[in-house]
């Protein structure tokens, strides 16, 4: 045996027999939260908060209060639309369906004839079909029961104006699956989940537990709701995914990755609902001057919120383990999380 290589075997051996082994300091928790993130838990009420940011040549991972993890499995509520209307769009492209087609002739007998004739693909995406939001159905909790108890409720109103309602996802999720004849979940994750390898990201259907590592969600009463049937939100509100999974799917679609150009641009244009929301995404223009895009998820036990730049460069993703914040979205402490993370600089001037 050499006797370098002697050496360095009993170096190591003499140090730990004389206690002069210098140890290795512990990898390092966490970054502290950031004071945006802590008004969260202080002012907003919830017991734990976490944030996710990537852009390029930098990750950070932050928390404020308790039992939040990176790799936690959790709720994403409405975030399910993105996914959903990615899909559909990929649809379009492969001209298996049509923005322009009707309810009546894609879904026929789901909703009066009426009402049916004169709502579009496109209505349902950008919400504009002037369909009512569903209210938990009495039955069963199927798509279409939510349809029938939305509008046993209140009638739909003429289509055109925009008023966001869970009922034109639930519709969605079902064209989906009579055009590809695959439940839409089936085609989500053929589309995306799996090309993206979003691991950590599923559609739940019966499943009322999280799979495995998760926290726990709360109601505003502190009440433990982590367990949940996701069935009453299907399609406009019943994925289970994680931050880094979030994360890669806006900064894919938002990067050209999962739509054609001239789809992208459907789902960007805001036109049609007045510049308050595409298809599934929506903007927000920051007082620095960005304008970043994505979706916001409420679901009993939490709240969901993923922001990114045009080109999801920059994404950042933020939750809670409550639905119940004291603070409701797009107003004082979420849009004070969105200025610290886009507009560091100077006053006027943009992150990215």
């Amino acid at each position: 045996m050499p006797l370098l290589f002697r050496t360095r075997l009993v170096v190591p051996l003499v140090l730990v027999l004389c206690g002069l082994v210098v140890r290795t300091p512990a990898l390092p928790s966490p970054r502290p939260s950031s004071p945006a993130l802590d008004r969260l838990v202080s002012a907003g009420g919830a017991p734990g908060a976490a944030l996710l940011a990537e852009a390029p040549g930098a990750v950070r991972f932050q928390t404020a209060g308790h039992g939040m993890g990176r790799a936690d499995r959790f709720r994403a509520g409405s975030i399910t639309k993105t996914f959903v209307a990615t899909v559909v769009l990929q649809l379009a492209a492969e001209r298996r369906l049509a923005l322009g087609d009707t309810v009546a002739a894609r879904l026929p007998g789901l909703l009066p004839e009426p009402v049916a004739r004169r709502i579009t693909v496109r209505q349902l995406l950008t919400h504009t079909s002037g369909l009512p939001d569903y209210v938990p159905p009495t039955g069963p909790p199927t798509p279409e029961a939510a349809v029938r108890a939305a509008l046993a409720a209140r009638p739909a109103r003429p289509p055109g104006r925009y008023a966001y309602a869970n009922t034109n996802y639930v519709l969605l999720g079902l064209l989906v699956t009579r055009v590809t004849g695959r439940p839409y979940a089936a085609e989500a994750d053929r589309r995306i989940l799996t090309p993206l390898r979003l691991t950590g990201t599923s559609f739940p259907g019966s499943r009322t537990t999280l799979p495995s590592p998760h926290g726990r969600g709360y109601d505003a009463g502190g009440r433990d709701v982590t367990v949940l049937d996701p069935r009453i939100a299907g399609a406009a509100g019943e994925l289970v995914s994680t931050l880094d999974d979030l994360n890669r799917f806006y900064a894919a679609l938002l990067g050209g990755r999962l739509l054609t150009p001239p789809q992208l641009r459907e789902l960007l244009a805001t036109t049609a609902a007045g510049g308050r929301y595409g298809m599934a995404l929506y903007p927000v223009a920051l007082s620095c001057g960005a304008t970043v895009w994505g979706h916001n998820g409420r679901i009993p036990g939490s709240y969901v919120r993923t922001a990114a730049t045009r080109d999801g460069r920059h994404v950042v993703t933020f939750r809670t383990n409550t639905d119940a914040l004291a603070d409701v979205p797009g107003t004082p402490l979420e849009t004070a999380l969105l200025e610290a993370e886009f507009c560091p600089g100077p006053p006027g001037t943009a992150a990215s």
